[in-house]
């Protein structure tokens, strides 16, 4: 059976994650508040950032700043995009 939360993202109830992406309070938020599809769409979101903005994920400041964006991107609130890309059409 699965679990189903109020997605914070996407403000509905969907699938919850199956456990929590990282240790600690943070990971616990996330599993108890953002849904497997808006943690898949934050993924798919956070790859095209660190491609984009060629950020190295051994670097401190490179780290909290994807963080960071992560928190908007959950919250609802103006987040980076990746510049000039453009998704591929159906």
């Amino acid at each position: 059976m699965t679990r189903t939360i109020m997605c914070r993202k996407y403000k509905e109830e969907l699938e919850g994650l199956e456990r929590a992406p990282f240790p600690g309070a943070k990971g616990q938020d996330i599993y108890d508040n953002v849904s497997a599809k808006a943690w898949g769409d934050w993924q798919k979101h956070q790859t095209l950032l660190i491609n984009e903005k060629r950020l190295n994920m051994m670097n401190a400041e490179d780290r909290k700043y994807l963080q960071g964006e992560m928190e908007k991107f959950f919250s609802g609130e103006e987040y980076a995009k990746a510049e000039g890309y453009v998704p591929p059409s159906e």
